[in-house]
């Protein structure tokens, strides 16, 4: 099924009466007036504290941040809704594992992430081992921009107790062998965490499928509202963890000397939530089951290797990240212009996309480069948006 880019983007308000080219969604992604609608929507018909209200405007206020729960719950095939908890987003998922499971780390466990991580998957990790005396280790990468998974035993051992990697890196776009992931940490008897932030915008997901034990992610990249993000787990695990965050609605009960949790997942979200966003999120997953993720995943994968094929005919241009299994992401950098220069140019024709070191220094570091320039695609991109990027760099090069 071919994807009618030019028509989706008819859905999208930032698009129109607009030649902009946005080359950024693995930042963040626009957002269909459905979801614009549906937030609004709830401020202006239901808007009200959720759960425990008594009235009728607070039951339509949580009836509707529920149903998000249950769409998100379906979207990803997770077992049940009370494995899924409501965070602003991946970086808090992560944050929330790492001192609800790493404060059960004593010294000499070890937790392992890689090369390709971002930086939300790298620093809640080193404080982690930081409190605890853990160790932390690094899967390496291979000069095609994948896990260098030759010798496991050099970094799945008896000790390693958590494993947290990405599902997609966000600089290479090399999509990671998560369920040989999942086996090889549970053979050692290691929890797997996923970094799904630029996973569930691109991939059709079911995380019972996949083996892992805990799968992050954010809205706002998958076309839903900023400030609202999820992380799935296993009920049998959630129901074991401590909280991360203390406070109202996380409570069974109070006393002046000791607190009782609730039930999940409501444990995980102490305070009001960011319940109108969560609802936006749920619009947006019923967009893009209108649209269907195979079919999103072929036009990524499509578009892609037609914009591989047009860099490639630019003289200078280094390509990072060869992966045969890819997302729509690539990075490069062009001989004699720095990537913020670059940015700059691109700016003029109205062309967005990001530069940098991609919140991944440490992977930038392995490439030998400081920043490098990034495309990343989604489903309003389209062939003319490559040809008018591709002609605007083209133009740029004769000048350096």
């Amino acid at each position: 099924m071919d994807l009618p880019s030019e028509t989706i983007k008819k859905d999208f308000p930032i698009f129109n009466n607009s030649d902009l080219v946005y080359l950024d969604n693995a930042a963040t992604t626009h957002k269909p007036q459905s979801v614009l609608d549906a937030v609004d929507r709830l401020y202006t018909e239901a808007n009200a504290n959720v759960h425990r209200a008594l009235y009728s405007l607070g039951s339509e206020s949580t009836e509707r941040f529920e149903n998000s729960r249950t769409k998100v719950a379906d979207f990803i095939n997770s077992n049940s809704a009370k494995e899924i908890i409501f965070t602003s987003g991946t970086t808090e998922a992560i944050n929330l594992l790492a001192r609800s499971l790493g404060d059960t780390l004593k010294p000499g466990d070890e937790i392992l992430i890689s090369e390709m991580e971002h930086h939300s998957n790298i620093v809640p990790w080193q404080l982690a081992a930081q409190r605890t005396g853990a160790t932390l280790n690094y899967i390496p990468i291979t000069e095609t921009g994948e896990l260098d998974l030759s010798k496991p035993d050099h970094y799945f051992k008896p000790n390693t107790k958590i494993v947290s990697i990405t599902h997609i890196s966000n600089v290479l776009g090399t999509i990671n062998p998560v369920k040989k992931l999942a086996e090889m940490a549970h053979e050692m008897g290691a929890l797997l965490i996923v970094d799904g932030a630029q996973g569930v915008p691109h991939l059709q997901l079911n995380v019972q499928d996949l083996g892992c034990d805990f799968y992050a992610f954010s809205g706002h990249k998958m076309l839903g509202p900023t400030g609202i993000g999820i992380l799935w787990g296993k009920t049998e695990l959630l129901d074991k963890m401590d909280p991360f965050m203390g406070g109202g609605e996380m409570i069974e009960t109070v006393s002046m000397e000791s607190s009782t949790w609730n039930e999940i997942p409501y444990k995980f979200e102490a305070g009001t939530p960011n319940f109108a966003q969560a609802v936006g999120l749920g619009a947006a997953v019923d967009y893009l089951k209108t649209i269907g993720m195979s079919t999103i995943a072929e036009h990524e994968n499509t578009l892609t290797a037609y914009a591989l094929n047009k860099i490639n005919q630019i003289e200078g241009i280094r390509i990072h990240g060869s992966a045969d299994e890819r997302a729509g992401v690539i990075s490069f950098n062009v001989d004699g212009i720095h990537p913020h220069d670059l940015a700059q140019f691109l700016n003029e024709d109205n062309i967005a996309i990001r530069v940098g070191h991609h919140c991944a220094q440490p992977l930038l570091s392995t490439l030998g480069e400081t920043a490098t320039a990034r495309l990343s695609f989604y489903i309003y991109n389209d062939e003319s948006d490559v040809d008018k990027f591709y002609n605007s760099l083209t133009n740029i090069r004769k000048y350096f």
